[in-house]
């Protein structure tokens, strides 16, 4: 496999978990900053990264969703006294 096949293949993966995507993220990032890639490498690093980003909030919105459900009924408004019952 050719250097520019496997980053294709990586390019439509769907990450392991929020960690590694954005783990992944940051690399792209980096490696966009530092300015030394190619156009066609920063198009498709800066697409994967665009991939990337979007999964971590979708995973972001369910996990605020879940918490959301989680705490239904059992919110409640925080006052100073609450914190000194602890």
């Amino acid at each position: 496999m050719t250097k520019s096949t496997k980053n294709a293949a990586a390019l439509s993966s769907q990450p392991e978990s929020f960690e590694a995507a954005s783990a992944e993220l940051e690399k792209i990032v980096t490696a966009i900053e530092a300015g030394q890639m190619s156009l066609e490498a920063s198009l498709s690093a800066y697409q994967r990264g665009a991939e990337l980003l979007q999964y971590c909030q979708s995973k972001l919105q369910n996990a605020q969703q879940q918490v959301r459900i989680l705490e239904a009924g059992m919110l409640k408004n925080f006052s100073q006294s609450d914190s000194n019952e602890r």
